[in-house]
């Protein structure tokens, strides 16, 4: 397989991943943060061949368009949901208890818990919300690697692995950071 390249302004870029992702294929996409691997949520095909090309295993976070979708998604007393969701911002992943069936078992944490990451990146948004499935997201790299924050850097690691890159330049952010939300409170974990 040869990796297409499109620019996430391409007029085809928002189609061309869709189809990756319904297609049970790998998707490389901006965030606001760094490039992010993705994959539908809900294939387990798709999800071992991530889990694979990345050489780990272990829970894997995915992409939301708004609050609204992950409310619907939380295991939360109704009370306590609003309360949860105001943690849900750009650059930060929130582990939440999420109800069953929400993605594949094998991406989930402990307890049916889930990083959920809202991005303020437009295609990232774009994208959640023409999908309608859960897409992950997950640091383009080899297991103990870094993350590689261009087309170049991800064409020379992953070869043809990956069926299409979304392109916005150089990302040389940090990766979002990672909190577990416990009886109304946020746990730092990166």
């Amino acid at each position: 397989m040869k990796t297409k390249i499109l620019n996430w302004e391409n007029e085809k870029a928002l189609d061309s991943a869709r189809e990756v992702i319904l297609n049970g294929g790998i998707l490389v996409y901006p965030t606001d943060t760094i490039y992010g691997l993705g994959v539908n949520a809900l294939n387990l095909e798709a999800i071992n061949n991530l889990n694979l090309i990345k050489n780990r295993q272990g829970p894997i976070s995915v992409i939301i368009e708004s609050k609204e979708k992950a409310s619907n998604w939380l295991r939360l007393p109704d009370n306590e949901i609003k309360n949860a969701l105001q943690y849900l911002k750009a650059q930060t992943t929130i582990i939440f208890p999420v109800k069953k069936n929400i993605v594949e078992n094998k991406i989930l944490g402990p307890n049916n818990t889930l990083g959920i990451r809202f991005s303020k990146h437009p295609f990232c948004i774009s994208l959640a919300n023409c999908c309608k499935v859960p897409i992950t997201t997950t640091s383009v790299n080899r297991n103990g690697k870094k993350p590689k924050t261009n087309v170049d850097e991800i064409l020379y690691s992953f070869k043809n692995e990956i069926d299409l890159i979304i392109e916005d330049g150089t990302l040389m952010n940090t990766a979002s950071k990672i909190y577990k939300y416990e009886k109304g409170n946020l746990k730092n974990i990166r």
